[in-house]
């Protein structure tokens, strides 16, 4: 564990670039590698979650390799041509290469064992579990639906009309990536929109997909027994990794801070409007479509803040900004409410529980309810932990460290993160832009 110790390093200005979207990297990786023929993709993140993808990619047959000029090249094994992976695939962290990759090898005539590190172990797998075995799947898990898993793929699958029980794009994903091998039409109804980049991007590659409404729900259909083309893809800043960022030049007096090409995906875009609503100035500039997805670069500059409360509706276009939206309520004028953030329990970490007591250490009054987080703000004033500063734990969560450290830039006493080292797998340049901001 390398801990380390946040503290105010004065305004934040100049101009930052931050990493590849990573739900996108992901997805680019896995489509291209699905595609007949050789993808490019630029911009793509290079943290371990998306090299797990890659690496597994790779054991299922696809070319993989990274180009002097930081481009990828991928050579795609074509859907329906997935080799058999020669060992386990370990996923690390990532619970999205977890779950969109069962899908991927549910409509294929092979066998895999996912393994994950100890935090990945413990999230639910169920509900991906749950829709492949109705398309014929089988599966070897553990009691509790979680990893170690083995999974057997069936060729020919079956096509189902599945209604999402939660709104989960890594589920949805799961299902569309299944239908992709599956004879005749795979639907999913979406009663809560999620993010949209498999639709986007699927469409991209030349998948037939439509989507469409009925009775206020979202209906989307996949044909069966695509076949993929290739594409470059340029990947958009992942709005993620933009968020600590925006919430921390929001807080800290003086700042004046740009973030380049920022990917403004509507299902995505979840924080910036809250952070308005409470009264933030980010400027969108430049804005424009890149690969199918909108991006813009975001001015941020130091504004007060007033509290709110957030609407559930909102949740899964900001569901993985919580935790630093958490800190930006600790700093504004009032109360800020949360509620219907059940699926933030079974997050990295128990992401409500992690943040409620680390943020309370750092001088933050918080109330934890089953749902969501009450905070009451401080009116712009510096956090006061312990006069030595709040040691908090992160619980190997990456979120939780990133949002700590932003709160230990306007906390009197710093606070200290127990442990750096999660960072790695979202948001590798993180101290370094860090420090870049702060020297500007």
């Amino acid at each position: 564990m390398t801990s380390y110790r946040f503290s105010s390093l004065g305004p934040l200005t100049g101009s930052i670039r931050v990493p590849g979207d990573k739900s996108i990297s992901h997805r680019s990786l896995m489509f291209a590698g699905l595609a007949v023929g050789r993808s490019r993709i630029t911009g793509l993140l290079e943290g371990e979650d998306v090299l797990a993808t890659a690496a597994a990619m790779r054991a299922f047959g696809a070319q993989i390799a990274r180009g002097e000029d930081g481009s990828w090249v991928v050579d795609g094994v074509g859907v329906g041509s997935l080799l058999e992976p020669k060992q386990a695939l370990d996923m690390g962290n990532s619970g999205t290469s977890t779950r969109l990759l069962m899908g991927l090898v549910a409509s294929h005539a092979i066998t895999a064992t996912f393994t994950g590190d100890a935090s990945l172990s413990g999230r639910p797998m169920k509900r991906v579990i749950d829709p492949l075995s109705l398309m014929g799947a089988s599966f070897e898990a553990t009691a509790g639906g979680t990893l170690p898993l083995m999974l057997r793929g069936a060729s020919p699958a079956v096509p189902i009309t599945y209604r999402l029980p939660v709104a989960s794009a890594q589920v949805k994903s799961a299902v569309l990536l299944a239908g992709l091998n599956t004879p005749g039409i795979t639907r999913l109804i979406e009663p809560v929109p999620t993010r949209d980049h498999t639709e986007r991007m699927l469409t991209g590659f030349g998948a037939k997909l439509e989507v469409g409404e009925e009775n206020g729900e979202t209906i989307i259909s996949i044909h069966g027994e695509a076949e993929l083309r290739p594409m470059d893809v340029v990947v958009p800043g992942d709005p993620s990794s933009a968020a600590f960022f925006m919430v921390a030049a929001t807080l800290v007096p003086g700042s004046d801070l740009t973030i380049m090409n920022v990917g403004l995906n509507p299902t995505r875009a979840g924080l910036l409007a809250v952070l308005r609503q409470m009264g933030a100035d980010i400027e969108e500039v430049d804005d424009r479509e890149v690969g199918g997805e909108p991006v813009a670069d975001l001015r941020v500059r130091h504004a007060p803040l007033t509290g709110v409360d957030v609407d559930p509706a909102i949740a899964p276009a900001m569901i993985d900004e919580f935790p630093v939206l958490f800190v930006a309520a600790a700093l504004a004028a009032g109360t800020t409410r949360t509620s219907g953030l059940e699926e933030l329990r079974v997050k990295e970490s128990d992401r409500l529980a992690a943040m409620a007591a680390a943020l309370t250490l750092a001088g933050a009054r918080v109330e934890e309810h089953e749902d969501g987080l009450t905070i009451h703000g401080t009116g712009g004033e510096a956090l006061r932990g312990t006069p030595a500063g709040a040691s908090v734990a992160t619980r190997l969560d990456h979120r939780i460290a990133m949002s700590m450290a932003v709160a230990g830039l306007v906390s009197e006493g710093g606070v200290e993160v127990d442990d750096i080292a999660p960072i790695n797998t979202s948001f590798p340049t993180f101290m370094g832009l860090l420090d870049e901001a702060a020297a500007a």
